[in-house]
C-alpha cells in the first residue's frame, strides 16, 4: 500500500506546472507490478478478488488525487476563521472520492489479468474508462485526466483535435505502462517486442500527427480586432469587502484605461476589453453610476465583455432573489447588451449538495450567498460585433470535453473568465489554463482567457500562445484575435473513437490473456 501510495503521487509530477511526464513511465508501471501481485493471491470469490485488486488502484488512486489537488484547499484559508475546520476533511475526502473510479478500475481488470502484454490493454481500457465516468458522473470532475500529461506542448496537443481528452488518456495508458512487460519464453516471445514497436510508432504518430498539423495550420488573425485583457489580481480576502468596492472597481478602470481613446502613434485601437469572472464587486443593475463610469471608459466602437452576478426577482412560492453567476457584453454607451449565464455550477463553491444536511452539520458554500447561485438554461453564443460570435464558459466550465458544444451553430472563440485567487500560488492556476487551452484544440478555437488572478491569455486554435500574463501579476495584455481553423474531427465524432479503442483494448486483452495463460498451463 506505500508503494502505491508513494507512486501515485509522484504521478501528480506529470500535471502541470511541473509537467515531468517522463515519471509516468516508472510510476504506472508499478501499479501493474502491483496488479500482478495482487492477482497472484490465492483464489478466492467474487467481492474478495474486487475488493483486492480495489484496493491496490483506489491508494494509488488517493495518492496521485492528494499530491494534484492538495491547493484545493488554499480557497478555505481566505477566510479561515470560518472554513479552517474543513480542511482536513477536502483535503482527504474529495481525492478519496476521486480514487473510487480508479479502484473501481482495477477491481474490475483482475478478473481478466494475464502474464504478459494483454494486461496493459486491460488495464488502460478499464482506467479510461474510469477517467471517463469521473469526469462525467455526479456532475463530473474530470482535473488532472491522465491524458493531460501526454500533451504538455502544442506538439503533443493536436491529437486532441482528433480523439478529444479521453481517446488521448486511452492510447497514452499502455504506452506509460511499457515498462512492464515481462519477456516470454516460447510462443509468447514475439508479443512483447511487436507491442513495443506498437507502442513506439503510436508515440512517434502522435508526435508527428501534431507536428505536421501545426506547420498547416499557421496562426491567423481577424481583421480589425484587437483585444486588451485585464488581470486586476484583486485580494480574495478584499474582493467583496464592502470597503474596498470602490478601490476594486477603480482598479479595474484605471488598469484598463491608457489609451483606449487615443491609441499611441502606429498602435493598434483597442476594439474588446476584456474582464475576470465577477469583475464588478456589486450587482451591476443596481449601481446606474457605474454603468455611466463604463460609458465614460469605453471609447465609440469598443466593447466590454465582463464575468458579473446577474439577479432576477423570485419565482412563484420562493421570495429569495434568484442570482446568476453571468458574462455581460456591455456596448459603448455602458448598456448591457447580451448575457449569458454559467450553466455548470460548482459543488460547495456555488451551491451545497444535500443543502439541508450538509448546512445541519456546519458546512457553508465559499460565496456569501443566502442560498445557492442559480444554473443557466443552455449554452448561449454572445455576439462581439466585429470580432464575431463567441461562446462564454465561466471559470471550471471550460475543463469538461465537449463543453463547446451548442448544437449547429459554431462560436468564432471561446472566452474563459475565471478567478482562481482563491488557490494562490498553487499548481491549481495552471493546471487549469492548461485544461482551458485544451479545449480550444479539441474545438479548432482560439481561447480568450481573463483571470482575477491566474493566467490571462490569448491561445490560438492550436493551442499556441499568443499572449500571456502570469500567476500573480497585475496588469494588461494587448493581443490580436486568432481566427478559428475548420471543425476537426473530435467536434464531429465526440468520444465515439475513444469507446471504440476501449472495447478493442477490452476485446483484444482478454481473449489474448486467456490465450497466454492456457499455453502457460
Amino acid at each position: 500500500m506505500a508503494a502505491a501510495f508513494v507512486a501515485g503521487a509522484l504521478s501528480a509530477l506529470a500535471m502541470p506546472p511541473f509537467y515531468a511526464f517522463p515519471i509516468l513511465f516508472v510510476t504506472l508501471p508499478v501499479l501493474v507490478w502491483l496488479m500482478d501481485a495482487t492477482a497472484a493471491d490465492p483464489p478466492a470469490g467474487f467481492f474478495t478478488r474486487f475488493r483486492r485488486g480495489f484496493v491496490t488502484g483506489w491508494v494509488f488512486g488517493f495518492g496521485y488525487f492528494l499530491a494534484g489537488l492538495w491547493w484545493v484547499g488554499d480557497a478555505l484559508l481566505v477566510e479561515a476563521d470560518q472554513y479552517a475546520w474543513m480542511l482536513p476533511f477536502a483535503l482527504t475526502l474529495l481525492p478519496g472520492v476521486l480514487a473510487v473510479f480508479w479502484g473501481v478500475a482495477t477491481g474490475l481488470a483482475v478478473f481478466f489479468w494475464s502474464e504478459g502484454w494483454p494486461r496493459l490493454l486491460v488495464l488502460s481500457g478499464f482506467l479510461a474508462l474510469g477517467e471517463f465516468l469521473r469526469g462525467t458522473m455526479f456532475t463530473g470532475f474530470p482535473w488532472n485526466t491522465i491524458g493531460y500529461a501526454a500533451m504538455p506542448v502544442p506538439c503533443a496537443m493536436q491529437s486532441a483535435a482528433l480523439l478529444g481528452l479521453y481517446g488521448v488518456t486511452v492510447l497514452a495508458l499502455p504506452a506509460f505502462s511499457l515498462l512492464a512487460l515481462r519477456p516470454l519464453s516460447g510462443r509468447g516471445r514475439t508479443g512483447p517486442i511487436l507491442f513495443a514497436l506498437a507502442m513506439a510508432a503510436l508515440v512517434l504518430a502522435h508526435l508527428g500527427y501534431g507536428a505536421t498539423r501545426l506547420s498547416f495550420l499557421p496562426t491567423k488573425w481577424r481583421e480589425g480586432v484587437t483585444l486588451r485583457i485585464v488581470q486586476p489580481d484583486i485580494d480574495q480576502a478584499e474582493k467583496w469587502s464592502p470597503d474596498m468596492e470602490t478601490h476594486n472597481f477603480q482598479t479595474l478602470i484605471d488598469l484598463s484605461s491608457p489609451g483606449l481613446a487615443n491609441p499611441p502613434p502606429g498602435g493598434e485601437r483597442i476594439t474588446h476589453i476584456i474582464w475576470p469572472e465577477s469583475s464588478f464587486p456589486f450587482v451591476l443593475t443596481q449601481r446606474p453610476d457605474a454603468l455611466t463610469a463604463l460609458a465614460q471608459l469605453i471609447p465609440d466602437g469598443t466593447m466590454l465583455i465582463a464575468g458579473a452576478l446577474r439577479t432576477e426577482p423570485p419565482v412563484a412560492g420562493d421570495r429569495r432573489t434568484r442570482v446568476f453567476n453571468s458574462i455581460y457584453t456591455i456596448n459603448d454607451d455602458g448598456e448591457i447588451v447580451g448575457a449569458a449565464d454559467k450553466v455548470h455550477l460548482v459543488p460547495f463553491g456555488e451551491y451545497l449538495p444535500l443543502r439541508e444536511w450538509a448546512e445541519a452539520i456546519g458546512i457553508r458554500q465559499l460565496t456569501h450567498l443566502n442560498g445557492d447561485f442559480e444554473p443557466g438554461t443552455g449554452r448561449l453564443l454572445l455576439d462581439a460585433g466585429k470580432a464575431g460570435r463567441f461562446l462564454p464558459l465561466i471559470c471550471y466550465e471550460i475543463i469538461f470535453p465537449g463543453s463547446a458544444v451548442t448544437g449547429t451553430e459554431r462560436p468564432d472563440f471561446i472566452v474563459n473568465v475565471t478567478n482562481d485567487a482563491w488557490y494562490g500560488i498553487t499548481p491549481g492556476p495552471y493546471q487549469h489554463w492548461h485544461q482551458a487551452i485544451l479545449r480550444g484544440v479539441e474545438e479548432g478555437l482560439p481561447v480568450v482567457r481573463a483571470a482575477n488572478n491566474g493566467i490571462s491569455s490569448v491561445t490560438d486554435a492550436m493551442g499556441r500562445t499568443v499572449a500571456l500574463l502570469g500567476l500573480g501579476q497585475r496588469g494588461v495584455i494587448d493581443a490580436k484575435l486568432p481566427m478559428s481553423v475548420p471543425a476537426p474531427p473530435y467536434v464531429h465524432w465526440g468520444n465515439l473513437p475513444f469507446f471504440g479503442i476501449c472495447a478493442v483494448f477490452l476485446l483484444v486483452g482478454a481473449i489474448a490473456g486467456r490465450a497466454l495463460r492456457s499455453d502457460s498451463h
